[in-house]
């Protein structure tokens, strides 16, 4: 090959020698698709974008089902169950991930054939649990199967992203997280209106055709860019960054946040009813947060790449302490719930894109300077798990104990303690920030 085409570098052999040790050259035998630009990476990127918005929009959206199936006979006696159901969707997810992030980079040539049977999972979960007659199919289903098949197609596009962004990184993560905020503007309303008109059988069954067809294309153009060779496959994976004091302050500061992030979507609506504010208040509420969100994962997404992380973690936190102890504390009103809504989604949902620069900042702090970057992500997601699994049971009982004020505005109704308590972690989550005042990080 003479020249190489201007969308794509060139990988050559570092010895010449078949050891199979890679490099980007100018020159060689075999070519790699440009990261960062190019066709192919945007074509990526749309695609991890478009699955983000499938495979977390029913996760986000089950609130929609837990209402129905709460309010149907059928199921009417197991409400504690039903609720189970979203809290194992997305437990799972998150809890899960570092378990096959462990087994896609043990054997990376499983991800592939993993995204395709994670799709299939996916589409047979939904069309199952439109046959079900108890909450335990429900959450063997809708539950269970679902959430076993998303994480498995939905951790190798988190991984990609690496491999075909790198100067860029913060921003790629910010369009692809930007999904499931896109998502949760959409699908909910979707469902309801499904559910409504056609009852949950038929509303899982055309959900499940959706993401068959939304789905599929998109298995095509989410691909690794580094070809898998003898030294990379079945190679030990590196535990070191998680020895480094960064790495903790990092994963703290996640699990932190993760027991505000969860609160405002899971009570906004109940909120606005108790305020007497219209019906329609908080959905619309929970669509301005989903909105919001869209941006703020990819506003973030381009600080991490411009700035120190300790930036990005900064800013969001402040944004998230006004958006909680001013908007949401002050709020008596439709105007000023739906600023909370937009200031929530903006910083508390724009915090997930702080974790592409993790690697970055950790890898600084190791002796070799490596980070499964992968790895890391997805110990992350499990941090953020822990607050999906606890906040949902744990608010309930703040509510239940009573919150006695008589401060104004929503301070001084039960949902007080939330506020105080959401406020207090959405703090906290900025420890990151913290280290590096500190000067460790």
């Amino acid at each position: 090959m003479d020249s190489a085409p201007p969308d794509a570098v060139e990988l050559v052999d570092r010895d010449n020698n078949n050891d199979d040790q890679w490099t980007e050259s100018g020159r060689g035998q075999h070519s790699l698709p440009k990261a960062d630009t190019g066709k192919e990476a945007w074509l990526f990127l749309i695609c991890c974008f478009v699955l983000e918005a499938f495979i977390w929009g029913m996760p986000f959206s089950y609130g929609v089902f837990q209402v129905y199936y709460v309010h149907h006979s059928l199921f009417a006696n197991s409400a504690s169950g039903i609720a189970a159901i979203g809290t194992t969707q997305t437990g799972i997810m998150y809890l899960c991930t570092p378990l096959l992030a462990l087994l896609m980079q043990r054997w990376p040539q499983t991800r592939r054939p993993g995204m395709f049977a994670g799709a299939a999972v996916i589409v047979a979960s939904m069309v199952a649990a439109s046959f079900c007659n108890s909450v335990g199919g429900l959450l063997a289903t809708q539950g269970v199967m679902y959430a076993l098949g998303g994480m498995t197609l939905y951790y190798p596009a988190m991984v990609y992203v690496d491999e075909w962004f790198i100067a860029r990184k913060g921003m790629a993560y910010g369009v692809m997280w930007a999904g499931s905020g896109s998502a949760g503007v959409v699908v909910p309303f979707l469902l309801q209106w499904l559910l409504d008109a056609y009852g949950f059988r038929t509303a899982l069954r055309v959900w499940a055709v959706i993401l068959a067809i939304g789905v599929t294309p998109c298995l095509f153009w989410v691909k690794g860019r580094l070809p898998i060779t003898t030294s990379n496959a079945l190679r030990p994976v590196d535990f070191g960054f998680m020895t480094q004091l960064p790495f903790w302050f990092f994963l703290s500061g996640t699990i932190l946040q993760s027991f505000a992030f969860f609160l405002p979507p899971l009570w906004l609506p109940s909120f606005a009813a108790d305020l007497g504010l219209p019906r329609f208040a908080g959905s619309l509420g929970l669509a301005f947060i989903n909105l919001a969100t869209c941006f703020g994962a990819f506003l973030v997404g381009l600080l991490v790449d411009r700035y120190h992380i300790s930036v990005a973690v900064s800013i969001v936190t402040v944004g998230q302490i006004v958006a909680i102890f001013v908007f949401w504390g002050l709020t008596s009103s439709q105007a000023m719930l739906y600023v909370f809504a937009l200031t929530w989604g903006l910083f508390g949902g724009g915090f997930s894109s702080t974790w592409s620069g993790y690697a970055h900042a950790v890898g600084k702090s190791t002796p070799n300077g490596h980070v499964e970057a992968g790895l890391l992500l997805s110990l992350m997601a499990a941090g953020r798990g822990v607050g999906a699994v606890i906040t949902g049971p744990l608010s309930e009982k703040l509510l239940d104990v009573g919150w006695n004020s008589h401060a104004k505005f929503a301070y001084g109704t039960d949902y007080g303690v939330l506020i105080i308590f959401s406020g207090i972690f959405a703090t906290l989550g900025g420890a990151a920030a913290v280290g590096k005042w500190l000067r460790l990080l």
